[in-house]
Order: structure tokens, then C-alpha cells, then sequence
């Protein structure tokens, strides 16, 4: 893209190098008889724009000096409200700063009130915590005792084809079956398969 752009540049800037010099020497002369003309106009015309602005100006001048009086009255009116809305503002945040110390003080009274209530809801949870707790280990205690591993009991006969036998349970085998379930036979025949 440098490239092409670099090549353009060259071409326009090559034109203009072989260009004819006559042409230019004719043109150059022409333009600056015309440049003379179109100076001459405006040097005329620029006199007459300058008269009338000069009375315009003085017009304008007069309306600007009364617009700033105007201006200054306006300025002083607004300095006078903007002390007054500052002494209101003033007064209100004082009014607003006693209100918040009043809000304060009335926050800290309510603040140990709910302290002291609290302290006792929490001796009082405390407590019952620690009696459900021993609730809790005197029930798992009595459930360690009874507590008997959950059995599944199905109608099936006793297995004809030995399954490895692999320990005891409340005084009876332990089979192994060949899926890898445990099991022992009932006082009916049939396998109670122990989950664990």
C-alpha cells in the first residue's frame, strides 16, 4: 500500500516537472492582471464596508454598554439571593446535624437494650444446644447398640452352586455371590443379601 502511494506521488510531482514553461508564462501574466482588477474592487469596497461599520459599531457600542449595566444590576441581584439560599442552607444542615446526634444517642440506648436481650436469647440457645446434644449422643449411643445392618430379604432358594463363603454374620455364613453382593442364609432358606 506504501508502495502505491509512493508511485502516485512520484507520477503527479513528474507532470508537473515536464510541463510547458510558455504556457505558464502566459497564464502567470494573465492572472496577475486579473489579480490587480479584482484588488482594486475590493480595496473600493473595503472602504465603504468600513464607513458602515464604523456607524453600525457605535450603535452596537451604546446597546453593549447598556446590556452590560444590565448585566451588573442582574450579577449583584443574584450575588444578594445566593446569600440568602447559603444562610438557609446553613441553617438546615445545623438543624439536620442536631437531628442526626439526637438519632444517635437514641441508637446507642436501643442498641444495649438489644445487647443485654440478645446475650440472654444466646445463654439461652446455648443451653438448649448443649441438651440437645447430649440428646443426640445418648440416642446414637442406644441406635449403636441395636442397630443391625440394613438387610434385603428375596424369595430365592439357596444357591445349589457353592458361592466362596467370606466370614460371619450374627452367627451365620457370609457368602460372597458372583456379582461381588454379600449375603447369608435365613432360618427359611433363603439369601438376606447385607448392605453395608
Amino acid at each position: 500500500m506504501k508502495k502505491l502511494i509512493l508511485l502516485f506521488f512520484i507520477a503527479v510531482l513528474s507532470s508537473n516537472f515536464y510541463a510547458q514553461e510558455t504556457a505558464k508564462t502566459t497564464q502567470s501574466k494573465t492572472e496577475t492582471a486579473a489579480r490587480k482588477k479584482k484588488t482594486a474592487t475590493k480595496t473600493a469596497t473595503e472602504k465603504a464596508a468600513l464607513k458602515e461599520k464604523s456607524a453600525t459599531k457605535t450603535a452596537e457600542e451604546k446597546k453593549a454598554a447598556k446590556e452590560k449595566k444590565e448585566a451588573k444590576s442582574a450579577a449583584t441581584k443574584a450575588k444578594k439571593e445566593t446569600a440568602k439560599a447559603e444562610k438557609a442552607s446553613n441553617d438546615a444542615t445545623e438543624a439536620a446535624t442536631k437531628a442526626k446526634k439526637e438519632a444517635a444517642k437514641t441508637k446507642s440506648e436501643t442498641a444495649k437494650a438489644a445487647k443485654s436481650t440478645a446475650k440472654t436469647e444466646s445463654i439461652k440457645a446455648d443451653a438448649a444446644a448443649k441438651t440437645a446434644k447430649k440428646e443426640a449422643t445418648t440416642a446414637k449411643k442406644a441406635s449403636a447398640k441395636t442397630s443391625i445392618k440394613t438387610l434385603k430379604e428375596t424369595n430365592e432358594k439357596a444357591p445349589k452352586v457353592a458361592d466362596k463363603i467370606t466370614g460371619e454374620y450374627n452367627g451365620k455364613k457370609v457368602y460372597t455371590g458372583p456379582r461381588g453382593g454379600k449375603y447369608y442364609i435365613n432360618k427359611n432358606g433363603n439369601k438376606t443379601y447385607i448392605q453395608e
